[in-house]
């Protein structure tokens, strides 16, 4: 089978916001408890982090951690979390049937960042709370000195101010499972009276008010209209959030939901234009795309142990997805949608980062380990910050009961910011046949393959563990670029990426 496409240097889609390779820590399951942070493991530093869950969240390159819900933040007081911690009252998590101990807070969260090499983007409560407490939160951490809350945080150990520039207001209000679910209306009222008042502290900070949880919400998406109607000049970016399974255990419909995910952000697109022009307005509001993964291998156990569940344990394992082959390829796709789409969707976490439907996974008093998905989130946060390029394609494709000419082949290309580099994303969905793709390369003068790493051969159920990590990326041989194009055949079923350097 053969494919061709041609890119060209002048067609750019948008320069990537590196926080587009973002991602997210929720007090659940193992996320936080002998996730990042257990003071009895072997590499625990002086602030009972895990060290070597740090040096793996260090090789990602993580830019941005959302943080500390999720469904926890909407019935959380960030005040738990604050002070001495054989102080900190113990909580009952109604979100996840959990026991929290608050034994990690803000400041804990805030050194483990710093310690990660990353920046947060810290959600407040609009669930159980609302306007008062997110504004409390905001000068707790942001504000130098000299105000109740301020004086506070200093006197809790911390004298300079975090300046957390991210702030999501509330999650997922538009869920029945959400503690303190509300309508449009009341959502967006609330969302703009909170936007008002956190932007009465400093005009300078990015909000994020949520949008739908799903495309599958029975008020997707009257209800971005609705809340953006409320808060478009008052925000700076609304929240989608999309997971993706395959139950039905058919690869082929797997390997194209991209396509409705390029769906959703197309008309949530959409509703921000309406919306800007319906309100005569100079503001542009972009897509932070905060929860997004493969999520389904746990979901049977999970729903077993909180139906059958007694007490409130705390820390257990849950949702703690052990990803295959097939989920590589997968996630590959995903982020070539949002290097696409990266005109719109401008911000993007991974949910999550560690032991909860995560790249990184931990045994308590062991090893930390990379799960399979880790290498297509690791090589995109990499190398594909710079210039989204618009690529033509000419492949066979096949059609589901939900997309039609979905190509064979996925492809994303950036020109890479710090080296100039042309880097490829490419990801074959053909179960049988390899692809000989022929790619023309306009106005980028000469160039050589400087790297080329693929992922192939594997069984689709094939994983990783603590012991072995089998489905990892290998040299890739056989592309070659020359008299300005690139010539490579991919394997069926396979994951790469080609740099190319002068």
């Amino acid at each position: 089978m053969r494919a061709a496409g041609t890119v060209h240097s002048g067609y750019v889609i948008s320069t990537i916001d590196p926080r587009l390779y973002g991602s997210f820590i929720e007090h659940l399951g193992r996320a936080v408890y002998t996730g990042i942070y257990e003071p009895d493991h072997p590499t625990a530093d002086r602030n009972g982090m895990r060290q070597d869950v740090i040096d793996l969240v260090r090789e990602l390159d993580v830019p941005i951690v959302r943080y500390p819900g999720g469904n926890f933040v909407s019935a959380y007081d960030w005040e738990d979390g604050i002070g001495p911690r054989d102080q900190r009252p113990v909580r009952l998590d109604l979100a996840w049937h959990s026991s929290e101990s608050n034994q990690v807070g803000i400041h804990e969260f805030a050194d483990w960042a710093e310690a990660a090499g990353t920046e947060m983007m810290l959600a407040v409560n609009l669930g159980s709370r609302g306007l008062d407490a997110a504004r409390a939160f905001l000068e707790y951490v942001n504000h130098p000195g000299g105000s109740y809350w301020s004086d506070l945080r200093r006197k809790n150990g911390r004298e300079m101010p975090w300046g957390v520039k991210m702030w999501c207001l509330g999650n997922e209000m538009d869920g029945p499972w959400q503690i303190g679910q509300k309508t449009a209306d009341e959502y967006g009222r609330i969302a703009f009276e909170t936007a008002k008042a956190m932007r009465a502290f400093d005009k300078s900070i990015e909000l994020v008010v949520c949008g739908s949880s799903s495309p599958k919400m029975p008020t997707y998406p009257a209800w971005e209209a609705t809340v953006l109607d409320y808060t478009y000049d008052s925000i700076d970016y609304i929240s989608l959030h999309m997971y993706f399974d395959n139950h039905a255990g058919n690869t082929a419909d797997y390997l194209a939901q991209n396509a409705r995910l390029d769906d959703y952000i197309g008309t949530i697109a959409g509703v921000i234009a309406y919306t800007k022009a319906k309100k005569r307005s100079k503001k542009n509001v972009y897509i932070s795309f905060d929860e997004w993964n493969v999520w389904y291998h746990s979901r049977e156990a999970d729903k077993q142990v909180l139906e059958g569940r007694e007490g409130w344990p705390h820390a257990a394992a849950l949702l703690e997805d052990i990803y295959n082959f097939e989920d590589v390829l997968q996630v590959g796709c995903i982020l070539n949608t949002f290097i696409r789409r990266s005109d719109i969707v401008k911000v993007g976490c991974l949910a999550q980062l560690v032991n909860v439907i995560a790249p990184i996974m931990t045994v308590a008093g062991g090893p930390a380990w990379r799960q399979t998905t880790f290498f297509p989130y690791l090589y995109a946060s990499h190398y594909g910050r710079g210039n989204a390029l618009q690529l033509s394609l000419d492949c066979p494709g096949y059609s589901t009961d939900f997309a039609e000419d979905v190509p064979y082949l996925d492809v994303s290309a950036v020109e890479t910011e710090k080296d100039g580099a042309l880097t490829f994303f490419i990801v074959n969905r053909h179960q049988e046949q390899a692809i000989e793709f022929e790619l023309a390369l306009q106005g980028f003068g000469e160039r050589k393959v400087i790297m080329d790493k693929v992922i192939e051969g594997h069984g689709l159920r094939d994983v990783n563990g603590p012991e072995k990590e089998a489905v990892a990326p290998r040299e890739g041989t056989g592309a070659r670029a020359s008299d300005g194009r690139l010539n490579v055949t991919l394997a069926p079923l396979s994951y790469r990426m080609i740099r190319l350097g002068s």
